[in-house]
């Protein structure tokens, strides 16, 4: 009786143990808003005074407009006005 107790024991643990890491792979990475590097109407939110959220930018690259990119990565990426911001231009 205390092989099967055991075993099943053993057989929970490991259950927990894969689904503990299944979420944290699941586990959505950090973000940051980066501004002046969203194409025309592909921005996640908010571009300024007068409009409302996602798809809302009027030009590539508008420098008031943000994208949600990993976090790090802003001011690395290259546009042809320049880095990307981590703050409105």
């Amino acid at each position: 009786m205390n092989n099967i107790k055991l075993a099943a024991a053993a057989l929970a643990f490991a259950s927990m143990a894969s689904g503990a890491m299944a979420a944290e792979k699941m586990a959505a990475p950090a973000m940051e808003k980066c501004y002046g590097v969203a194409m025309a109407g592909k921005n996640d939110c908010k571009a300024g005074a007068g409009t409302t959220c996602a798809g809302t930018a009027k030009t590539d690259y508008q420098t008031n407009a943000w994208k949600n990119v990993p976090a790090g990565t802003c001011t690395s990426i290259k546009t042809p006005h320049g880095m990307g911001s981590l703050t409105s231009m």
